[in-house]
């Protein structure tokens, strides 16, 4: 029986972005990390909600804003609860959060990030192309990751090994933006999709 078979997988990220930053104690560029707390100032009914970073050498830290000026009815009590609790889960939620890094010209180090991927669904279709794969990666967070590395995650391969299947025709790339890539393959390589 012929089919095509459709699998999606999303770049999933294991903990949170890590910022280069001039550190005025250190003197010089610096690594922050997420310290996973949040500082608050409540004045009246409005609000400032910061995400606390730190350097990694010296312990300076760095607030990120996620809310400034914000009256605290437009907040939901167990989110605000969250935040006062310190809750690390809220914390890796906006650690993880590529816009609040826009916002507040936080420069990333994609180069420490740590990341995976994760299958999100599966769809089996009849075709009369024969045994047919199309492996979509979702890329959330835009890293910069070559498209030969994501299907070397999925498929369980090296680079190398990737790149030679490319250019034998066994993959090909069907689409290929910084939020996703997509390639199809045929049945010989079934047993390398997990």
């Amino acid at each position: 029986m012929s089919y095509l078979r459709k699998i999606e997988y999303e770049i999933v990220l294991k903990d949170s972005f890590c910022l280069i930053r001039n550190c005025p104690k250190c003197g010089r560029k610096a690594h922050y990390i997420n310290t996973k707390k949040f500082r608050i100032n409540a004045n009246g009914n409005i609000l400032d909600i910061w995400l606390i970073y730190q350097c990694m050498e010296c312990k300076h830290t760095l607030n990120l804003a996620i809310y400034e000026r914000k009256k605290v009815s437009s907040i939901t009590k167990e989110e605000y609860q969250c935040f006062l609790d310190n809750d690390e889960q809220l914390a890796e939620m906006y650690g993880k959060n590529m816009q609040l890094f826009r916002t507040n010209k936080a420069d990333i180090d994609f180069d420490r990030l740590h990341y995976g991927v994760l299958k999100l669904h599966e769809t089996v279709e009849s075709s009369g192309l024969g045994e047919q794969f199309i492996i979509t990666v979702k890329n959330p967070y835009q890293m910069k990751i070559h498209s030969e590395k994501q299907i070397a995650m999925v498929l369980g391969l090296s680079r190398n090994q990737v790149k030679s299947l490319l250019e034998k025709g066994e993959i090909e790339l069907v689409m290929e933006l910084p939020q996703s890539i997509s390639f199809s393959t045929s049945h010989c390589l079934f047993s390398m999709i997990p």
